[in-house]
């Protein structure tokens, strides 16, 4: 991020969109240094988010919760536990790549102008509970 930020600056604007879980908001036993590494990416968005305000820059963070992806499956391991999983996120299914993607893109544009030092959770509701 410190590259980006520096071309950033210079150009008076950009945006950063800093990718992180549902972890970095909430904790899960077994998973401390996880989350723990989340939680700084957290950190590290509004830092670097009120740092650079004032030169234009905006810098963001967008929270996945459970999505359809290599890790989940590593994670769960088998069709079952996945399926048990899904059905603990209130829209009851876990989210698709895309559905990050297009957050992403949210932030990254112009629609977005205004917001900054903001975490946006992608996940079904699941940090809802």
């Amino acid at each position: 991020m410190k590259h980006e930020m520096r071309v950033m600056l210079v150009q008076g604007h950009g945006s950063i969109v800093n990718v992180s879980s549902t972890y970095g908001h909430t904790g899960a036993a077994g998973a401390s240094v996880y989350a723990a590494s989340k939680h700084a990416v957290e950190g590290l968005t509004k830092s670097a988010a009120l740092e650079a305000a004032s030169s234009a820059v905006r810098v963001n963070l967008v929270a996945p919760g459970p999505i359809e992806t290599g890790m989940l499956n590593r994670f769960t391991g088998t069709a079952e536990r996945k399926a048990g999983l899904a059905a603990t996120v209130p829209l009851k299914r876990v989210g698709r790549p895309e559905e990050i993607a297009q957050t992403i893109m949210f932030l990254a544009s112009d629609k977005a102008s205004f917001i900054t030092g903001a975490s946006y959770l992608v996940d079904g509701g699941k940090t809802a509970q």
